[in-house]
């Protein structure tokens, strides 16, 4: 077997190596969509986004949470949830490792421009809030019959 490379200085490739090796940290920190409103991967709480053509769901992952804490707003199509979470550590406990969120959140989600915000649900059970938005009934597609 040939080697063609072997007249290569592999410094050469070292050299882009290592410019990709600093592209990836400094582009490491970025959330994979940058949207004014995007999170990077790892927020608390977790959230995800579904639609049917009658409503929207989001379901919050918010373990831990006091209902009572949580503050769900929507203005035009801009759903707000804020909220708090405490863990609470014995005062002489020393922490080896804290992965756990604790403290003021507050996370943004754009939905679809035909939500009706008169028409808003919030539930809240084993650390999961379920928010059901309803679509307005007269962007709703329908059944037209051909005769």
């Amino acid at each position: 077997m040939v080697d063609y490379l072997s007249g290569f200085d592999n410094d050469f490739f070292d050299q882009f190596e290592g410019m990709r090796r600093e592209m990836d940290r400094l582009f490491s920190g970025w959330p994979g969509s940058l949207g004014i409103r995007s999170m990077a991967r790892g927020g608390f709480p977790a959230i995800n986004v579904g639609a049917s053509p009658e409503r929207v769901d989001v379901y919050v992952y918010a373990a831990g949470v006091d209902p009572k804490s949580l503050d769900v707003s929507l203005q035009q199509n801009i759903l707000v949830i804020s909220g708090e979470r405490q863990i609470d550590h014995p005062e002489d406990a020393q922490l080896y490792r804290n992965e756990r969120f604790s403290g003021s959140f507050r996370r943004t989600v754009t939905l679809p421009e035909d939500v009706d915000s008169d028409k808003v649900a919030a539930t809240y059970r084993d650390g999961l809030l379920h928010i059901t938005v309803q679509r307005r009934e007269a962007v709703q597609p329908r059944r037209i019959e051909v005769q």
